[in-house]
């Protein structure tokens, strides 16, 4: 039988307990795989590609992305903890192993309190210890300084100490602005390089324009760049520079608002291969926003069209254009990377230092300093090397967790790691007798999982702040120890697992589509 519209596929229906016992199954599975990679001792997981390649992994978004289950409902509870464990990741950039421990762990704790409370008494309890656990996490976070950064980065690469310091360095080398990228070595060796570049914060328009579908970013190298203030009515009015770009072979990021009709034609020449292209919203807001455009058309050397000031879009020529070694964009930013920075770039500095020791208004001075951190920020490029395509891929795994986990921990901070801060944050809760056991005992898990893959045995809880070093397998003062977690990373993950555990519980009815197979075809 053929279906036209996804309307006529035939669906099968399963309902209440056997519904949620199909997606436990699901959820469970999934859980078995990403969790032996849980802490310092967590193992390798290899996976079967599409290609029928083996890649060996210990990054647990990639394992939980390469498992599609064969039984259509255990698939749908897979996929749950899966988009959870995807956008911690995409928010805090690490903790998808612990969200998936934390989701696995609440399910389980639900599934069996459900025969005691209802399903509305169950979310209202584990809601109101999830705030209270919100809180402990941030009151008990230490701002990051000096080896912290390379504690952090040496837990997220899986306690590889070399890798951690090359990319602690990294950091300190860029400063508090500062940017750090990952890109492969011609080399073995792995290393980091300072080049001049800027962040600011426009992220994707469209998923059409990504280039790497693996890291969801739109990549483009040594682009020319394009900066117009004001909306693009149509694509003639870019008719010339789009033409001179397709002729020089080169790429081209737009910095500009673009209309719907040139939008959609330019991402449809994009889809085809007839144009390398990238397009942003301009950067800054209100009153900063001509000059934020200023600042990076002095970067990159393009000319900034504004038709407010008398420039016509229709007689633009290809020397309006900048130039760029590279740019980054992903869901939230872009970074753009220069050969060298130029003299006006650093006036544009020291003029932007002097207003902010002269503004009074906190909200412009502000908005001064976010111009100063885009200007003032350097770039750290981390070249990655190994010895074989499948060990560069799980190094760069390594590293990339590690650079977010860095980023969140400068961000907001840092507690004990080692799953230590959430089985204290268990401790504190009072109401232990009702529901808010479940998230209660919940929170022991990636401790308790910790411990279990580096083959020690679960004992009493210490004294707040303290936990088993699995390497020594001897109790230590965690943050003295530098076995540290960032506060975001430890609360996104949380935050996301409570999220997919309690909607999963609030399901009664399963709708999946019969599968070939099934149907006896």
């Amino acid at each position: 039988m053929e279906f036209n519209n996804p309307s006529e596929i035939v669906k099968d229906l399963t309902f209440s307990t056997h519904a949620r016992d199909r997606i436990m199954q699901g959820v469970e599975k999934l859980a078995s795989a990403v969790n032996s990679t849980l802490g310092a001792s967590g193992k390798c997981v290899i996976y079967e590609d599409a290609m029928g390649k083996p890649v060996i992994t210990k990054d647990g978004v990639t394992v939980a992305e390469s498992v599609v289950l064969m039984n259509p409902v255990e698939n749908i509870g897979a996929t749950l903890i899966k988009e959870a464990a995807k956008k911690t990741v995409r928010e805090a950039g690490d903790g998808t192993t612990t969200a998936t421990v934390l989701a696995h762990s609440l399910l389980q704790e639900m599934n069996e309190a459900s025969e005691d409370y209802s399903i509305r008494e169950i979310k209202d309890s584990v809601s109101k210890g999830l705030e209270k656990v919100l809180k402990y996490l941030d009151s008990k976070s230490i701002d990051i300084k000096d080896k912290m950064l390379e504690d952090v980065a040496s837990i997220s690469c899986n306690n590889d100490r070399k890798l951690g310091s090359i990319i602690a360095d990294a950091y300190k080398s860029v400063g508090e602005h500062g940017v750090v990228l990952m890109e492969e070595s011609d080399t073995e060796e792995t290393f980091s390089e300072i080049v001049d570049g800027v962040q600011f914060d426009c992220g994707i328009k469209s998923q059409h324009l990504v280039t790497d579908t693996e890291k969801n970013k739109a990549v483009l190298e040594n682009p020319y760049v394009l900066i117009v203030a004001q909306a693009i009515p149509n694509i003639r009015k870019i008719q010339s520079v789009l033409e001179h770009v397709i002729k020089e072979k080169r790429s081209l990021l737009i910095v500009a608002g673009m209309d719907q009709q040139p939008m959609s034609a330019l991402l449809m020449n994009k889809v085809k291969g007839n144009i390398k292209i990238n397009i942003i919203d301009t950067p800054g807001f209100g009153a900063t926003k001509m000059d934020t455009m200023q600042d990076l058309a002095t970067i990159t050397g393009a000319k900034v069209i504004n038709e407010e000031l008398g420039d016509d879009l229709d007689l633009i020529k290809p020397d309006v254009l900048g130039e760029a070694v590279k740019s980054v964009t992903d869901a939230t930013s872009t970074v753009i990377t220069v050969n060298e920075m130029p003299q006006e770039a650093k006036d544009r500095i020291d003029l932007v230092n002097k207003k902010i020791k002269s503004e009074k208004n906190p909200f412009i001075k502000s908005k001064l300093e976010q111009r100063l951190a885009m200007l003032s920020g350097a770039v750290a490029v981390l070249k990655v090397g190994a010895n074989s395509k499948i060990e560069l891929k799980e190094k760069k795994d390594r590293v990339e967790d590690a650079i977010y986990a860095v980023k969140a921990a400068i961000k907001e901070g840092i507690v004990s790691g080692g799953g230590v801060a959430l089985h204290n944050a268990s401790d504190k809760l009072k109401d232990k007798h009702s529901a808010e056991k479940i998230l209660c005992n919940a929170l022991k898990a990636p401790y308790k999982k910790i411990l279990e893959n580096a083959g020690i045995s679960y004992g009493p809880s210490m004294c707040e702040g303290m936990g088993i070093d699995v390497v020594t397998g001897v109790g230590v003062n965690m943050i003295k120890h530098g076995i540290i977690d960032p506060v975001l990373v430890t609360k996104t993950a949380l935050i996301n697992a409570v999220s997919v555990a309690t909607t999963i519980m609030s399901a009664d009815c399963v709708i999946s589509n019969v599968r070939e197979y099934e149907s006896g075809k």
